[in-house]
């Protein structure tokens, strides 16, 4: 409308006071509502001409965004496993920090695990002391079977020598009778020392092994116990939450709420402008935008960050094959924007739906003489046409709680 008014005043307006004042015709005679085309035919087709142009170059060089919103996550609350709520900590709608517990599953079931395992620590360790009285026995048996060995040998090699001095006072049976207690003698020390070698493997091997296989049970069985707890990972405000005790949780079926950060979402904005904005579109821009949340103000901005992808040309694999023609929504460019003035955005509600509008500025490019003569002229003409965005927004920033309150009833 602004454009229009704009060329109208130097089109129309001229071809009427010429027409009027130069050529004498009157209004409601020559020029009335039959005859207006054919009279003001000049004027109007190049208002029309002008004004296209203008409509063309404002918002090409100062492009509007219709879709701006601050987006915020949300951190899903959930358990590791599924059970059933023993105790809650927190209610709807209430404020958290970072570490507070919000809900607590039942662990009987791993706290019965829990004590099994201690209690098998325990027996494990009155085994190795065990294991160390019979280490203690074995010992002493491997002492008594060597001397019994030692003491075969000599009473062995003794019968021998005086055999070999007088054959007939030992006889072949005490002899063999020898070799047969010296043969018992050196199988039970044998036997002793694979005894005293089992003793020390169970000990030194054998019983750790186990020891510590139930201590893994134990910390397995506790840190299924400590994991039951749910604890809030950012500080925020708790949402969807209606837990009960009693109530199940599933993990992948049924979460337990919604926590949404305290931080996430402010002071920082998306909008998406048209693909024919792609070129104009630079970091550090000038915006402004006006929010629903809190309107008739009108906040000044910063493009901080612009998206070198735009979304709706993603694909994912699957088992069938894309056809273009269905991605029919040609997608925006998503830029990200921040206040000029820190703090300046605290009261809007995160999630708000705005309305902006970016200004091109080249005063630098001119300044350092990249463009020079005409050019920079019709440049700083074009960048000052942005005054017309600039009024749009306000008058829709007056025009949006009439709209909204009254209209929209």
């Amino acid at each position: 409308m602004i454009e229009l008014l704009f060329s109208a005043l130097i089109t129309i307006l001229p071809d009427y006071l010429f027409r009027r004042y130069r050529q004498g015709k009157r209004i409601g005679i020559e020029i009335n509502l039959f005859t207006v085309w054919y009279e003001l035919r000049w004027g109007i087709t190049a208002c029309a001409l002008i004004a296209i142009t203008l409509i063309a170059v404002i918002f090409y060089n100062h492009p509007t965004a219709t879709n701006v919103t601050s987006l915020f996550r949300t951190v899903t609350i959930l358990s590791d496993r599924p059970g059933r709520v023993a105790e809650v900590y927190v209610k709807n709608n209430e404020q958290v920090s970072a570490g507070k517990p919000i809900f607590r599953l039942d662990t009987t079931r791993q706290e019965a695990s829990a004590e099994t395992a201690q209690r098998r620590i325990d027996e494990i360790s009155a085994l190795l002391l065990m294991a160390d009285a019979e280490k203690l026995v074995a010992e002493a048996s491997l002492s008594a079977a060597r001397a019994t060995v030692t003491q075969a040998q000599s009473e062995l090699d003794r019968r021998l020598q005086i055999a070999e001095r007088n054959s007939t006072v030992v006889s072949e049976q005490d002899l063999e009778r020898l070799r047969t207690a010296l043969l018992v003698s050196t199988s039970q020390y044998d036997a002793a020392v694979a005894v005293l070698q089992t003793v020390r493997t169970r000990s030194s091997t054998v019983l750790p092994a186990q020891r510590n296989s139930a201590i893994a049970i134990l910390a397995e069985a506790n840190n299924e116990i400590a994991k039951s707890t749910v604890f809030a990972g950012v500080d925020g405000t708790v949402k969807q939450f209606k837990l009960k005790a009693g109530d199940i949780v599933n993990p992948i079926l049924r979460p337990a709420g919604i926590l949404v950060p305290s931080a996430s979402g402010r002071n920082r904005f998306q909008a998406g402008f048209g693909q024919m904005s792609a070129p104009v579109l630079k970091v550090g821009m000038l915006t402004e935008i006006t929010c629903a949340s809190e309107a008739l103000t009108v906040f000044p901005m910063i493009i901080t960050e612009v998206q070198d992808a735009i979304a709706s040309g993603q694909i994912r694999p699957t088992d069938q094959l894309i056809d273009i023609r269905d991605r029919a929504q040609p997608g925006t460019i998503l830029a990200t924007l921040e206040p000029v003035f820190p703090g300046h955005l605290d009261g809007i509600t995160p999630g708000s739906a705005c309305l902006g509008v970016a200004y091109r500025d080249r005063s630098a490019q001119i300044e350092a003489g990249e463009i020079t003569g005409f050019s920079a002229f019709v440049t700083r003409l074009v960048d000052g046409m942005g005054i017309a965005n600039a009024l749009v927004l306000r008058i829709q920033s007056l025009i949006l709680p009439i709209k909204v309150l009254v209209f929209s009833q």
